[in-house]
This record gives structure tokens, sequence and C-alpha cells, in this order.
């Protein structure tokens, strides 16, 4: 085969590959809690103009799982249940580029249940200064063959939970 053969067939083999479908859930984003929360964290993660990776995260998410945002505003608590339809229709973070990853977790298993505490922090690039912080608690069943998210809740940092965070 001639070189510029060999470039045309890799040329359209490249194109074939980039056009392929993923199917989701990705085994090792389901597998394990390690798995499920990496990927919980990469699909809201993402440069300014990026795509969100929304059919990867409703195959994290059950059926009838729910969302909550909590914090305070004008020094009353609010609590704002939604679910994961609703948080995918949110204004999208990526207008400055939104970047959440973990500093700290903790995990407590029972039967088919587990418990996550995530402590994160956000940039609005990859390698940028920190802009935000919090923590996460992520509500994850086991249904005997993967790992799924049923609700999350969040509380961002503030002067009055500062001394709460990474105790």
């Amino acid at each position: 085969m001639k070189t510029w053969q060999l470039f045309i067939v890799l040329w359209i083999n490249g194109f074939v590959l980039l056009g392929q479908q993923v199917n989701f859930p990705l085994e090792k984003d389901v597998k394990s809690i390690d798995g499920i929360i990496k990927a919980y964290y990469e699909v809201v993660s993402g440069p300014k103009g990026a795509p969100r990776q929304w059919e990867r995260d409703r195959s994290l998410h059950h059926e009838s799982a729910y969302i909550v945002f909590t914090g305070k505003k004008n020094g009353k608590s609010y609590a704002k249940p939604m679910s994961l339809k609703d948080f995918h229709k949110m204004e999208d973070p990526y207008t400055n580029g939104f970047f959440e990853t973990e500093v700290k977790r903790e995990i407590r298993e029972f039967g088919n249940i587990a418990h996550v505490w995530s402590y994160y922090e956000t940039r609005h690039s990859e390698d940028g200064e920190v802009v935000g912080a919090g923590t996460n608690s992520i509500q994850l069943y086991h249904d005997g063959n993967r790992w799924w998210i049923m609700s999350w809740i969040f509380d961002s940092l503030r002067d009055d939970n500062r001394h709460q965070y990474l105790e």
C-alpha cells in the first residue's frame, strides 16, 4: 500500500472511530465506589464552552435520583430539591469553565448502600486558582451488578461552616 493510500485509510478510520456511539454506563464508572465518584466529578467538569456529559451523567444516576442544593442567602438557610432532569436544565457553568475536584473522601457502607462525604474545590480552569469549595453528601445503592447514585446534596464553604470543612 502506498503512503497516500495508507493516509486515506487511517483518515477515514479515524473519522469512523470519532463518530462511534459510546454505550453508557461505562463499566469503569459504575463497578466501584471510586469509579462512580470519579465519574461524578468528571461529568460536571469542563473548559469554557465544552459540551456537558449529560448522557454519561444519566447513566450514573438511578431513575429516581434527586439532588438538593443548599446554602444560605441573607442569613437564612435554604434547600432547593430537584430531579436530575431539572439539574440538567440549569444554567450552564461552562460559560467561564468549571472544574470540580475531590480533595477528601469519607465512605460508610452497610449492605448494598453507601454514604460518601466528598469534599471538593472548584476552579474556572483545570489548573487555575480555587474559586469555591464545599461538601457533597452522596448516597449510593448497589443493585448486585453496579453502583447507582440515588441522591446528592451539597453545601458550599462559607464563613459560618468553615470550621467543619475537611474535619
